[in-house]
This record gives structure tokens, sequence and C-alpha cells, in this order.
């Protein structure tokens, strides 16, 4: 099996179209066509199902799909690691970070990472374990941290970085900003912040260990600049980790509701493939995330 035929069944499979990844691959679609024929002729199996706007991948392409993406992500890797054994400091690293991530510990973990490695690019997505599982595990994604995750799969390494809490916040002049217990915000909106692959799993367990009815959960969401639009322009509440009103960039713009009852939060974790080393830029960024940890109450 050749590379290039992985190359263009990947490029097909992502483009949807055998037009569009020939234009990108500055190909020739019959020759596209034929590379994707013989991969197929090799596997025994169909790998896509052409329509008349494009091809959609097929049950079995879609296994194929995981497998080879995989093989390229690790290549990548392997030339991206020689390279920097060698002095040569370019390649891109691709890692998830959650709210905490983002405020307590990237703010010092960024600048030493630049400086070591100026010419390696970042791509830092804002995203919590269950919507960038898949991702990690196929290598699209070097390394997550935030809230650990209930449960890891076998080809996953889960590292705790430190134990967290959490708070409730609010807008600024919300009806129920002097609440004094989560009874008093039984009756409430919720957002949730998807740390979880079932939304009523984060928060719902503790108003069931006080006696108290489900929260309703009327909105998830995905990054922190949809949690902060949710909070401050609605009476939504929701429950954060307390790093929120640590940040200068978030503390003035919300308002933390003290409450009696103790909130506890995940561990936040640094998780990564389990067996496949990282590049040296990957694990150097990880180091400097792991060396913030005790400097992350100095925002």
């Amino acid at each position: 099996m050749k590379f290039a035929a992985l190359r263009d069944f990947l490029t097909v499979a992502e483009r949807g179209s055998l037009r569009a990844a020939a234009r990108q691959l500055g190909n020739t679609q019959p020759s596209i066509s034929r590379s994707i024929q013989e991969l197929e002729k090799e596997l025994g199996v169909a790998l896509f199902e052409r329509r008349p706007n494009g091809v959609v991948l097929t049950p079995m392409g879609e296994v194929f799909e995981r497998r080879a993406s995989s093989v390229r992500n690790e290549l990548r890797r392997a030339k991206e690691e020689l390279d920097q054994l060698r002095g040569e400091v370019h390649g891109h690293l691709r890692v998830a970070l959650s709210s905490v991530a983002h405020i307590a510990l990237l703010p010092h973990a960024l600048r030493p990472f630049r400086l070591k490695y100026p010419e390696v690019s970042l791509d830092i997505l804002d995203a919590v374990f269950p919507t960038i599982e898949a991702d990690l595990k196929s290598g699209h994604i070097d390394c997550y941290v935030g809230p650990a995750p209930l449960e890891i799969a076998p080809e996953l390494a889960m590292e705790k970085l430190f134990d967290n809490t959490r708070l409730i916040i609010c807008r600024k002049g919300h009806p129920l900003a002097n609440a004094r217990s989560l009874k008093e915000l039984a009756q409430a909106e919720w957002i949730t912040s998807s740390i979880t692959h079932k939304a009523e799993e984060e928060i719902a367990p503790l108003f069931a260990q006080h006696g108290l009815p489900a929260p309703r959960l009327v909105m998830q969401a995905h990054s922190a600049l949809t949690f902060l639009s949710g909070v401050v322009y609605s009476d939504m509440l929701m429950m954060v980790p307390v790093q929120w009103t640590q940040s200068p960039l978030l503390r003035d713009a919300v308002h933390a509701i003290q409450i009696k009852e103790q909130l506890p939060a995940p561990a936040v974790c640094l998780v990564q493939r389990h067996g496949l080393p990282l590049t040296p830029a990957a694990e150097y960024f990880c180091d400097m995330v792991r060396r913030a940890v005790p400097h992350r109450d100095k925002l």
C-alpha cells in the first residue's frame, strides 16, 4: 500500500468529492479516481459511495479512514520528531484546553514554550474531553488539559495535575445574586459545560445529594465565550471552576453566588495517547503545563 494512496483517500474523505481533492492536491481527477480504485481493489472493499454531488464514506470506508488518519498523523509526528531532534524547531502542535487550563495554566506555559519553539505553530482548541476524545485517539490532537473524564479508554493515559473546586456564577444584578443555599437556586435555569457525555451528569447528582429536584438544564455550551455570553446576557446560572473569578479577564464580568454548600470539581488532568511518544515540542509544552501548576493562582 502506497502512502500516496492513503493521502488521496484521506483528501477525498475530507473534501467530499474527487474534483475538490484533485484541486487541493494539484492533481487530475482521473488520477485521483484511479488511485482510489486501486486502493479499493487492494483492500477488497468499497470505500466510497458515489453520489451526484460527490462521495461519502461507506461503513468500511469509515473504519479505514480512522486507521489511515492515525497513520498519517504518526508519520507527520515522526518527521517532526526527527527534525526537532536534529535541532530544527519547526512543526505543528494541536492541543485541547478547557477553560480551567486556559485561565490557570496557559498564561504560565505559553511564554516559555514560544521562547524555546518559536517556529512551531500552535493550534489550541477551547474544548472539554467528550468533544475531542475521538480526535485525541486518532492523533488529530496531541494532548488535552482539563477536567478528568469519568472513564478513560485503554489507548489513552491520564495524569492528574491538581484537585479543583467550583462555584456558581450569574450576571451582575441577577435576582438570585444574594442566594445563600443551593435550595434557593433550584428553580433557576442552568447552562452546562459539556464536561461529561451526558449534560445531566454534570450537576444533577449534586442537587440529588441535597435532596433537591434535578436542575432545569436549558443550554449546553462548548466554549468559554459561549459560557460567558450565556450567563451575562440571560438569567441562566452556571457552575464553573473557581478559576473563573480569579482571572482578570473574567472576574469583573460575572458575579459569584456565595452559597454554603461545597461544590467539588473533577480534578484537572493531562491526557495523551498511551505508549506513543510526543514530539519534543509537544513534550516540552506538556512539561511547561506541569510547571505552571504551582503558579496557577498567580494571574
